[in-house]
C-alpha cells in the first residue's frame, strides 16, 4: 500500500487548509487512517485519527480546530485545519493501518508528509 498527501502550503495565523491522503494498492482493507506531524525540532505528534467505522480521536492541542474524515470507498483521508496557529507548523504524515483478508493481521504504512506553514 503506498500513501501520497497533498495540500500543505503557507498561510497566516487564523487561516484554513485541508490535507488529503490517498492510499493506493492492491487487495487491501482500512482499518484505522491517521494524521500525524512533526514541528521543526520537535516530537512526532499523534494530531488525529479515524476509524473505517468512523470513530474519530483528536489530540488535545487540535480539538475543535480540526477535523479529520474518511472516504473509505476511495481509499482517502482528509485533514481539514482551521484557525491555524504558529503552532501547527510542522510536517504532517499520513499513516494507515490495513489488513488483507485478515483482519487480525495489520500491516502499516506512512507517506512522505507534507509542509504545512503558519506565519503570523
Amino acid at each position: 500500500v503506498h500513501l501520497v498527501e497533498s495540500g500543505g502550503g503557507s498561510v497566516q495565523v487564523g487561516g484554513s487548509l485541508s490535507l488529503s491522503c490517498t492510499a493506493s494498492g492492491s487487495n487491501f482493507n482500512i482499518k484505522t487512517m491517521r494524521w500525524y506531524r512533526q514541528a521543526p525540532e520537535g516530537k512526532l505528534e499523534l494530531a488525529a485519527q479515524i476509524t473505517s467505522d468512523g470513530f474519530s480521536h483528536y489530540a488535545d492541542s487540535v480539538k475543535g480546530r480540526f477535523t479529520i474524515s474518511m472516504d473509505i470507498d476511495k481509499n482517502m483521508v482528509y485533514l481539514q485545519m482551521n484557525n491555524l496557529r504558529p503552532e501547527d507548523t510542522a510536517i504532517y504524515q499520513c499513516n494507515v493501518d490495513y489488513y488483507r483478508g485478515d483482519p487480525s493481521l495489520t500491516f502499516g504504512t506512512w507517506g512522505q508528509g507534507t509542509q504545512v506553514i503558519v506565519s503570523s
